[in-house]
């Protein structure tokens, strides 16, 4: 038999059970995860918890190391470039790559065919 391990802390859900300590909403993500497949009938009351520590986990690691290239570029505001070069430069994150190069394509095509603002300040 499985004993608890890392995880069966985060599935007790603290003191307040379903609200527990969770960063993300368990509805949204159950809700995701139905919309998946077909094939997903029944979801547990305990996956939906993990996936919210995932997901978390992952936010916390792709902002240090985006704000690592905040550093680099010697600024203090992190911005969509960095979290691109983040994924861009981290092997973990290679599914992510045609993501921020669709977008970082999408956003130089509008700069080129967006007409400047009128200055309208005399």
């Amino acid at each position: 038999m499985r004993q608890a391990g890392t995880y069966s802390g985060i599935l007790s859900g603290g003191i307040s059970g379903k609200t527990g300590p969770h960063s993300f909403p368990l509805a949204r993500i159950k809700k995701i995860m139905k919309k998946s497949g077909d094939d997903v009938k029944m979801i547990s009351g305990e996956a939906p918890i993990v996936l919210s520590k995932a997901c978390e986990l992952f936010v916390e690691e792709i902002t240090r190391r985006a704000w690592r290239m905040t550093m680099q570029g010697k600024r203090r505001t992190l911005h969509k470039e960095d979290v691109a070069s983040a994924v861009i430069a981290t092997d973990i994150f290679d599914f992510l790559v045609n993501l921020v190069s669709e977008h970082s394509a999408t956003s130089e095509q509008e700069e080129i065919t967006t007409p400047p603002a009128m200055d309208l300040k005399r």
